[in-house]
């Protein structure tokens, strides 16, 4: 039984994939315990004041322009179609001619996703004032 399992040709990316989540989790753990233990807990009032002649400092709300939403939206949008290729790449030859076609009715849609993006202004940057 165990030959089946370690002959499928993916099972390499799968150790791989639970090794490197492993390791992050790991790393991720150690890092937050290391920076509780090594961290000052002083909060003294010479901390919080102002350095030498500097302004006051004053709390400011975060204005995010949907302009960085937009941009991440359609890097996700493109990155994860453009994923999708990977499958179709290992089976090419198995899938022949109408593989060939669908592939090319995919990418003809990410184009014409582009070009409407690009031509809505999605990807030109705007000064934020």
């Amino acid at each position: 039984m165990e030959h089946v399992v370690t002959s499928n040709p993916y099972f390499g990316v799968f150790v791989l994939f639970l090794l490197t989540f492993g390791a992050f989790t790991m790393t991720t753990i150690i890092a937050r315990l290391a920076s509780r233990a090594l961290a000052a807990k002083s909060n003294e009032k010479i901390k919080l004041s102002v350095y030498e002649c500097g302004p006051e400092v004053t709390k400011q709300p975060n204005r995010i322009s949907p302009q960085f939403y937009l941009f991440a939206l359609l890097f996700l949008l493109f990155d994860v179609e453009i994923i999708f290729m990977f499958p179709w790449a290992v089976d090419f030859k198995l899938l022949g001619w109408f593989g060939f076609a669908e592939m090319l009715m995919f990418i003809l849609l990410l184009t014409i996703g582009f070009v409407y993006a690009w031509k809505k202004g999605a990807l030109e940057w705007h000064n934020i004032k």
